[in-house]
């Protein structure tokens, strides 16, 4: 069982043909919404793969509440720790340009409001080898509360240390499983400027200091990562990519429904990767998400 603790929003796109650089203004080609959210994401995500999945987090009062959560209810998920406080839902502002970068502005409102409390009562509600999934867009306190209890608890950690924050390599050293990017990598590991050989080196010591599971995501390279004192490599997809927003989640939640499935970790980390792969072929961040189905065709 995997019960994913994090933020859940309402995505507003628009699509443009290159990204404006500050101050600019440039034209749009394009405007959609779509449910989102980080741990909304990888609940969607963990669940499409097959997972059985408790989203736990906080929604608004208001009219893009429904709508945020309408994937998720239809997917099968248990909603029943999501909260509803009086503070708008969050909301995330998105340009993804033709070749399918992007930039992002995220509005916390309700997440904002997720407490330590709600992280005990989180993980209260979950049992001995269960998966807990975590990211950086609910408080910092929440998310480190969450960490020592599941640890007491013996529960399974996955922490997705996006978007970069000033606590993040902190937190970071508190989970069993860590997946970031190169640039939260640097940050992780307290250097910049990584190239293959320096980032390898990097993540052999921060494993051999904390003993951690460290899975880093490089895109169109794939991803690389250590357990158990052995590098591993997995490769995605060569893709030509419509919107890379929803990748990184898509990623976190097959991984970590491959695990709770028992699946071996480098055949997880590979079905995972494939999976980000096929995210970038949609638009949006959960609709871009791929069915089990669809993953397994393309391994």
């Amino acid at each position: 069982m995997i019960t994913v603790f994090g933020s859940i929003n309402m995505d507003l796109i628009a699509t443009t043909a290159r990204l404006p650089k500050p101050g600019e203004t440039v034209a749009g080609t394009g405007f959609a919404t779509a449910a989102g959210g980080k741990g909304a994401n990888q609940a969607l995500a963990a669940r499409r793969a097959g997972a059985e999945v408790k989203m736990a987090g906080a929604v608004g009062k208001d009219d893009f509440a429904p709508a945020a959560l309408a994937l998720l209810d239809q997917a099968g998920t248990d909603l029943s720790a999501v909260k509803t406080v009086d503070q708008p839902t969050g909301t995330a502002l998105i340009l993804v340009e033709q070749d399918g970068e992007n930039m992002i502005a995220v509005v916390p409102g309700a997440n904002g409001l997720v407490t330590s409390a709600d992280a005990t009562a989180t993980v209260k509600a979950m049992s001995r080898g269960d998966s807990l999934v975590l990211q950086l867009e609910i408080p910092a306190a929440a998310v480190e509360t969450a960490l020592h209890e599941a640890k007491a608890a013996g529960i399974r950690t996955l922490l997705n240390i996006a978007p970069l924050t000033e606590e993040a390599a902190r937190l970071g050293r508190l989970a069993d499983i860590v997946i970031a990017n190169e640039t939260e990598f640097e940050r992780l590991a307290g250097e910049t400027g990584l190239g293959p050989a320096e980032r390898e080196a990097a993540l052999k010591r921060i494993h051999g200091e904390t003993g951690q599971t460290l899975i880093v995501t490089l895109g169109a390279d794939g991803v690389m990562a250590i357990r158990d004192g052995a590098l591993l490599r997995a490769a995605g997809l060569t893709i030509e990519p419509v919107d890379t927003v929803g990748a990184g989640d898509t990623f976190c939640g097959y991984l970590a429904a491959s695990l709770d499935k028992g699946l071996d970790f480098g055949e997880a980390l590979r079905r995972a990767a494939v999976a980000g792969s096929l995210a970038c072929l949609k638009a949006g961040a959960q609709p871009s998400i791929p069915l089990a189905g669809d993953v397994e065709t393309r391994l």
